[in-house]
C-alpha cells in the first residue's frame, strides 16, 4: 500500500495490478532486466536439471532458498510463541534465549535412526 495506489498480485506475484484501476492504466512497466526461466512456471524443474548438469545456477538455488526457508520457518516459531522475543543464531541454527522454542528447531529422533 502506497500513498497513491495499492499493488495487488496473485500467487508468486502473478498478474500484478494497481488499485485504483486508473493508476494501472497510467502504469508503464520497466524493462525486464533479469533473465527469465524458459517456459516460465512450467520450466522450473528443467531449470534445476540444467543446473545439476553443469549449467548456470538455478534461479532458486540454495544460496537464495536456504536463507529464505530459514526466515520463513523462524516466522513459524514467532507465530507459535507470539508473546516472546526469540533470539536466533543462524550459523548454529538455534534459538538462543528460549529452550522451549528451540526444541521445535530440531526434533528428536527415536533410537536406531540417524541423519
Amino acid at each position: 500500500m502506497g500513498t497513491e495506489a495499492t499493488l495487488m498480485a496473485g500467487c508468486y506475484g502473478r498478474s500484478p495490478r494497481l488499485v485504483p484501476e486508473s493508476r494501472m492504466k497510467d502504469f508503464k512497466p520497466p524493462a525486464k532486466t533479469l533473465e527469465r526461466i524458459p517456459k516460465g512456471e512450467d520450466g522450473h524443474e528443467q531449470d534445476w536439471i540444467r543446473a545439476c548438469k553443469g549449467g548456470q545456477p538455478a534461479s532458486s538455488n540454495f544460496d537464495y532458498s536456504g536463507p529464505l526457508s530459514e526466515m520463513v520457518l523462524m516466522g513459524n516459531l514467532a507465530v507459535r510463541f507470539p508473546s516472546r522475543k526469540l533470539l536466533w543464531d543462524g550459523p548454529a541454527m538455534k534459538v538462543t534465549n528460549d529452550a522451549e522454542a528451540d526444541a521445535y528447531v530440531r526434533l528428536p529422533y527415536r533410537d536406531g535412526w540417524a541423519l
